[in-house]
């Protein structure tokens, strides 16, 4: 549970900070609230914490896990399962939405998180306001320098450490909500109804900012592989929930206490000896957060990756014992020059709050679109309870997607910039992709055709095996060709290896491999990995031994095509499209080092191909 708490718990767990604060401020457009302008917002986000992180995501989202994993790609591959492939490709695109917007959510996350906490320093003295940006840059370099390493270390702390912090931030709230008791009539939903009447305008423009409350309710399903359904469920009922509830009203009481002055209530109603410990420690919670959504960006990406949504990254592994802990130093470095140039750009954390709900909300429109096919595909829910619940969620997220996108000329468009830019990078690998596939195979011969010309008049033989990568498992690799046409010979054995990617987050060994022979020269093998594996073709190669594939390792030779790409007039996609194609195909990882191909065993065939 401790475990769940660090990880899955740390962005949600840091709103206290900024959530109340930004929904008055919004509610009120000033610095003064009145009661029931505190009441309203207090009963917004009390009720959204219940309806979202409770009912939907803890009693319904987190049950359905594609063999134990959880998070948007998961929950896409959970819902193709038997569709017909013109559903399957629309479920597909909204998966892809989904990992976009995840993408934006992680880009903001450090520097809104950060930000805020070392704006406590402000309480303390206003003297630190010109070393908010400096000392947030100053902790988030580090952050990201220190990826490389792993984060196995480091993560044994973050459960006591976060642990603790829900209880500070619990035991404050509950100290200040003696200022004023009336507070917890904030739990009564008709106060929502009041002041969404009274002032329909504000109040929509307010439940924007009180969607801040519940923006780290994605990651309780994104990190349901590494915990389990039990502890994340025991964590957020039995201390996160009761914790932020604490708080909120205690904040609450506090700001109606000093007759509705709204000020940094998070931060002043710890005064005296309490603040700088609670600085220090909102500011380790914080980074906290932000690593669990940059170890959150490296699977999702892993992800797309395994599933083709895009090019090979350089994928580390930091760890021997727990193949989760992975790093891919150009996430890496993106992440953090666009973290910093977001927290330099906009100085505080008050202006990040309009960017940072468009993407979240936007991803749980998502997964509530997904959730219905899977009630209907997998579960074999009735369309009535299905839909219903679906219209449920549905209004919910839906109302607070709408509250936020207005706030696109106020910081929203980083959000939908970054998504944009990461779905149509996704789309345009995945179509490139598919193209290409679809002119080489119309070049390429027959597979079949080609081992029985070698069994009828076979060229030169020489000893050992030749494996041949490719994507194309019924046409002869141009690796082969190419081969046959500047040498002349044929190895003793030869091998059509083709990888890919089952549509689970993990592939059995005694489902791993599929071999068929043609003949005595030739043989297909299939390896199927998993979108949470990193494919490892030695490794796999040693489960062959076992099916009746005998072959010595150091007289084995890899072959694989290098493709040169060159755009085309009838490429299917715009020019433009071509050349980013292009571009991402020359930045992919080296196919070698990605599938774990020993380099000195590996041959290269270079081939130029149009789009």
């Amino acid at each position: 549970m401790l475990g769940a708490l660090g990880v899955v718990y740390g962005d949600i767990g840091t709103s206290p900070i900024y959530a109340l604060r930004e929904a008055l401020h919004a509610s009120t457009g000033g610095n003064q609230a009145g009661r029931e302008e505190v009441l309203g917002v207090l009963s917004l986000i009390v009720w959204a914490l219940t309806i979202i992180v409770t009912i939907k995501y803890i009693v319904f989202v987190l049950r359905a896990d594609n063999r134990r994993e959880g998070g948007t790609l998961s929950l896409m591959a959970l819902a193709r399962r038997g569709l017909s492939k013109r559903s399957s490709l629309v479920i597909l695109l909204v998966g892809m939405c989904g990992a976009a917007l995840f993408l934006g959510d992680a880009v903001i996350t450090p520097a809104i998180s950060v930000l805020s906490a070392v704006e406590g320093l402000e309480v303390i003295t206003p003297a630190f306001k010109p070393y908010v940006v400096p000392t947030t840059l100053i902790i988030l370099a580090p952050l990201f320098a220190v990826q490389r390493f792993g984060t196995g270390g480091v993560a044994s702390i973050f459960g006591p450490v976060t642990a603790l912090w829900f209880l500070a931030i619990g035991s404050s709230g509950l100290m200040h909500i003696a200022d004023d008791p009336s507070v917890l009539a904030a739990i009564n939903p008709l106060h929502i109804a009041y002041f969404l009447s009274h002032s329909p305008g504000t109040a929509f423009m307010t439940i924007g900012a009180v969607f801040l409350a519940v923006t780290g309710a994605e990651a309780l399903y994104a990190d349901l592989g590494h915990f389990g359904r039990r502890p994340i469920v025991l964590a957020w009922l039995v201390i996160v929930f009761p914790c932020l509830l604490l708080n909120y009203f205690g904040q609450g009481a506090f700001v109606l206490s000093r007759g509705g002055t709204i000020g940094h209530p998070f931060f002043e109603m710890n005064h005296g000896w309490a603040l700088l410990p609670m600085v220090a420690l909102a500011t380790a919670a914080t980074i906290i957060a932000s690593q669990a959504v940059i170890s959150g960006a490296y699977s999702l990406v892993r992800q797309a990756v395994q599933l083709n949504m895009l090019p090979r990254f350089e994928i580390r592994h930091t760890s021997e014992t727990q193949s989760g802990q992975i790093y891919l130093p150009r996430v890496n470095l993106l992440l953090a020059l666009s973290v910093m140039l977001l927290v330099v750009g906009f100085g505080e954390s008050s202006a990040l709050a309009s960017a940072y709900g468009i993407s979240v909300t936007g991803e749980m429109v998502v997964t509530t679109i997904l959730l219905y096919v899977v009630m209907r595909r997998i579960w074999r829910w009735t369309l009535l309870p299905a839909l219903g619940l679906t219209l449920v969620f549905g209004v919910v997220d839906v109302g607070f997607f709408s509250a936020n996108i207005m706030k696109v000329l106020d910081g929203g468009w980083v959000s939908i910039l970054v998504a944009g830019v990461v779905l149509v990078v996704m789309m345009t690998w995945a179509r490139g992709t598919r193209l290409l596939f679809e002119k080489a195979r119309k070049s390429e011969v027959p597979l079949d055709f080609i081992a029985e010309q070698m069994t009828a008049t076979p060229p030169q033989l020489v000893p050992g095996t030749a494996v041949f990568l490719t994507s194309d498992r019924t046409s002869a690799p141009a690796a082969l060709m190419h081969s046959l046409k500047h040498y002349k010979v044929l190895h003793e054995q030869n091998v059509i290896l083709s990888v890919v990617t089952a549509q689970d987050p993990t592939v059995p060994d005694s489902e791993r491999i599929k071999i068929t022979p043609i003949n005595d020269l030739f043989m297909r093998v299939t390896m199927r990995f998993g979108y949470m594996e990193q494919p490892n073709i030695p490794k796999a190669m040693a489960i062959c031994r076992k099916q009746g594939w005998k072959f010595d390792i150091m007289s084995t030779s890899f072959f694989l095509s290098r493709r040169s790409i060159k755009a085309s007039a009838n490429s299917g996609m715009p020019l433009w499209q071509d050349q980013l194609f292009i571009g991402l195909a020359g930045t992919a990882a080296d196919a070698t080092q990605y599938f774990q191909i020993p380099t000195g065993r590996v041959v290269e065939v270079g081939t130029q191909v149009t789009v």
